[in-house]
Protein backbone atom coordinates (compact mmCIF):
# COMPACT_ATOMS: atom_id res chain seq x y z
CA UNK A 1 0.00 0.00 0.00
CA UNK A 2 2.79 2.38 -0.75
CA UNK A 3 0.63 4.21 -3.28
CA UNK A 4 -1.59 5.60 -0.49
CA UNK A 5 1.01 7.19 1.76
CA UNK A 6 -1.27 10.14 2.55
CA UNK A 7 -3.65 7.75 4.35
CA UNK A 8 -0.94 6.43 6.64
CA UNK A 9 -1.51 7.89 10.11
CA UNK A 10 1.60 7.84 12.31
CA UNK A 11 0.19 7.36 15.80
CA UNK A 12 3.41 6.66 17.70
CA UNK A 13 4.35 10.34 18.07
CA UNK A 14 0.89 11.53 19.02
CA UNK A 15 -0.19 12.31 22.56
CA UNK A 16 -3.12 10.49 24.10
CA UNK A 17 -6.46 12.04 23.23
CA UNK A 18 -8.31 13.03 20.08
CA UNK A 19 -6.62 14.08 16.84
CA UNK A 20 -8.32 15.30 13.65
CA UNK A 21 -7.29 14.50 10.07
CA UNK A 22 -8.91 15.89 6.91
CA UNK A 23 -8.71 14.40 3.41
CA UNK A 24 -10.04 15.35 -0.03
CA UNK A 25 -10.83 12.34 -2.19
CA UNK A 26 -10.92 12.64 -5.97
CA UNK A 27 -11.37 10.12 -8.77
CA UNK A 28 -7.67 9.15 -8.74
CA UNK A 29 -8.22 7.44 -5.40
CA UNK A 30 -10.79 5.07 -6.90
CA UNK A 31 -8.68 4.55 -10.02
CA UNK A 32 -5.77 3.37 -7.87
CA UNK A 33 -8.05 0.57 -6.63
CA UNK A 34 -9.09 -0.13 -10.26
CA UNK A 35 -12.69 0.82 -9.50
CA UNK A 36 -14.10 2.33 -12.67
CA UNK A 37 -17.85 2.53 -11.95
CA UNK A 38 -17.59 6.26 -11.25
CA UNK A 39 -16.65 9.11 -13.59
CA UNK A 40 -15.53 11.57 -10.94
CA UNK A 41 -15.53 12.19 -7.22
CA UNK A 42 -15.39 15.11 -4.83
CA UNK A 43 -15.57 13.80 -1.27
CA UNK A 44 -14.37 15.31 1.98
CA UNK A 45 -13.30 12.84 4.64
CA UNK A 46 -12.73 13.68 8.27
CA UNK A 47 -11.02 11.19 10.55
CA UNK A 48 -10.93 11.47 14.33
CA UNK A 49 -8.27 9.38 16.01
CA UNK A 50 -8.71 8.83 19.73
CA UNK A 51 -5.41 7.51 21.07
CA UNK A 52 -5.54 5.57 24.32
CA UNK A 53 -2.83 3.69 26.14
CA UNK A 54 -3.95 0.24 24.97
CA UNK A 55 -5.81 0.92 21.71
CA UNK A 56 -6.86 3.43 19.07
CA UNK A 57 -10.37 4.41 18.03
CA UNK A 58 -10.95 5.79 14.56
CA UNK A 59 -14.14 7.55 13.53
CA UNK A 60 -14.39 8.31 9.81
CA UNK A 61 -17.08 10.45 8.22
CA UNK A 62 -17.33 11.13 4.48
CA UNK A 63 -19.63 13.48 2.60
CA UNK A 64 -19.62 14.52 -1.03
CA UNK A 65 -20.63 13.59 -4.54
CA UNK A 66 -19.64 10.96 -7.05
CA UNK A 67 -20.44 11.20 -10.73
CA UNK A 68 -21.99 7.92 -11.90
CA UNK A 69 -23.93 6.74 -14.93
CA UNK A 70 -27.66 6.12 -14.66
CA UNK A 71 -28.60 2.43 -14.88
CA UNK A 72 -31.59 3.25 -17.10
CA UNK A 73 -30.33 5.92 -19.50
CA UNK A 74 -26.54 5.71 -19.03
CA UNK A 75 -26.54 9.50 -18.58
CA UNK A 76 -23.94 10.73 -16.06
CA UNK A 77 -25.17 12.52 -12.94
CA UNK A 78 -23.86 13.58 -9.53
CA UNK A 79 -24.92 11.25 -6.72
CA UNK A 80 -24.65 12.60 -3.18
CA UNK A 81 -23.19 10.20 -0.65
CA UNK A 82 -22.55 10.20 3.07
CA UNK A 83 -20.94 7.45 5.06
CA UNK A 84 -19.34 6.78 8.40
CA UNK A 85 -17.19 4.05 9.85
CA UNK A 86 -15.89 3.30 13.32
CA UNK A 87 -12.76 1.20 13.65
CA UNK A 88 -11.01 -0.01 16.79
CA UNK A 89 -7.29 -0.72 16.50
CA UNK A 90 -5.79 -3.05 19.08
CA UNK A 91 -2.25 -4.30 19.47
CA UNK A 92 -1.40 -7.98 19.28
CA UNK A 93 1.21 -10.49 18.17
CA UNK A 94 0.41 -10.35 14.45
CA UNK A 95 -1.60 -8.36 11.93
CA UNK A 96 -5.27 -9.43 11.74
CA UNK A 97 -8.01 -7.66 9.80
CA UNK A 98 -10.59 -10.46 9.67
CA UNK A 99 -13.09 -8.51 11.76
CA UNK A 100 -14.72 -5.49 10.06
CA UNK A 101 -14.72 -3.35 13.19
CA UNK A 102 -11.52 -4.42 14.95
CA UNK A 103 -8.05 -4.28 13.44
CA UNK A 104 -5.15 -5.91 15.23
CA UNK A 105 -1.68 -4.60 14.46
CA UNK A 106 1.65 -5.91 15.79
CA UNK A 107 3.07 -4.25 18.92
CA UNK A 108 5.99 -2.68 17.04
CA UNK A 109 3.85 -0.78 14.50
CA UNK A 110 4.06 2.99 14.53
CA UNK A 111 1.49 3.89 11.84
CA UNK A 112 -1.77 2.63 10.37
CA UNK A 113 -2.91 2.93 6.75
CA UNK A 114 -6.66 3.52 6.45
CA UNK A 115 -6.88 3.65 2.63
CA UNK A 116 -8.53 0.22 2.26
CA UNK A 117 -11.13 1.05 4.93
CA UNK A 118 -11.88 4.40 3.30
CA UNK A 119 -12.26 2.75 -0.11
CA UNK A 120 -14.66 0.09 1.19
CA UNK A 121 -16.67 2.65 3.15
CA UNK A 122 -17.12 4.90 0.09
CA UNK A 123 -17.91 2.12 -2.39
CA UNK A 124 -20.58 0.77 -0.05
CA UNK A 125 -22.07 4.26 0.25
CA UNK A 126 -22.78 4.45 -3.49
CA UNK A 127 -26.30 3.14 -4.17
CA UNK A 128 -26.43 -0.15 -6.02
CA UNK A 129 -29.23 1.06 -8.28
CA UNK A 130 -28.33 4.42 -9.76
CA UNK A 131 -31.25 6.34 -11.23
CA UNK A 132 -30.86 9.86 -12.61
CA UNK A 133 -33.07 12.33 -10.70
CA UNK A 134 -34.49 13.50 -14.04
CA UNK A 135 -35.80 10.00 -14.74
CA UNK A 136 -37.64 9.90 -11.41
CA UNK A 137 -39.36 13.26 -11.85
CA UNK A 138 -39.76 13.00 -15.66
CA UNK A 139 -37.66 16.05 -16.58
CA UNK A 140 -34.73 14.26 -18.24
CA UNK A 141 -34.56 14.66 -22.01
CA UNK A 142 -32.69 11.69 -23.41
CA UNK A 143 -32.67 9.64 -26.60
CA UNK A 144 -32.84 6.48 -24.50
CA UNK A 145 -36.00 7.64 -22.69
CA UNK A 146 -37.61 8.63 -26.00
CA UNK A 147 -36.82 5.22 -27.50
CA UNK A 148 -38.17 3.39 -24.43
CA UNK A 149 -41.43 5.34 -24.66
CA UNK A 150 -41.65 4.61 -28.38
CA UNK A 151 -41.18 0.86 -27.82
CA UNK A 152 -43.55 0.69 -24.87
CA UNK A 153 -46.55 -1.62 -25.53
CA UNK A 154 -49.62 0.26 -26.74
CA UNK A 155 -52.86 0.05 -24.78
CA UNK A 156 -55.38 -2.48 -26.11
CA UNK A 157 -58.65 -0.88 -27.22
CA UNK A 158 -61.49 -2.35 -25.16
CA UNK A 159 -64.74 -3.73 -26.63
CA UNK A 160 -67.65 -1.38 -26.11
CA UNK A 161 -70.14 -4.02 -24.94
CA UNK A 162 -68.05 -6.07 -22.55
CA UNK A 163 -64.62 -5.66 -20.96
CA UNK A 164 -63.40 -9.19 -21.62
CA UNK A 165 -60.72 -10.38 -23.91
CA UNK A 166 -62.30 -12.53 -26.66
CA UNK A 167 -59.45 -15.02 -26.46
CA UNK A 168 -60.69 -16.13 -23.03
CA UNK A 169 -64.32 -16.64 -24.02
CA UNK A 170 -63.83 -20.29 -25.01
CA UNK A 171 -62.31 -21.06 -21.63
CA UNK A 172 -65.13 -19.31 -19.81
CA UNK A 173 -67.62 -21.53 -21.66
CA UNK A 174 -65.89 -24.57 -20.16
CA UNK A 175 -66.45 -23.21 -16.66
CA UNK A 176 -70.16 -22.49 -17.37
CA UNK A 177 -70.82 -25.91 -18.94
CA UNK A 178 -70.23 -27.75 -15.66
Amino acid sequence: MTKHKEFAIPFSGLKQGKHEFEYRIKNEFFESFEYDDINGADISLSVTLNKMSTMLELEMYAKGTVNVNCDITNEPFDQKITSSLELVVKFGDEYNDENDEILIVPHGEHQINIAQYVYEMLVLAIPQKRVHPGVEDGTLESEVIDKLEELQPKEVKENKGDNTDPRWDALKKLLKDK
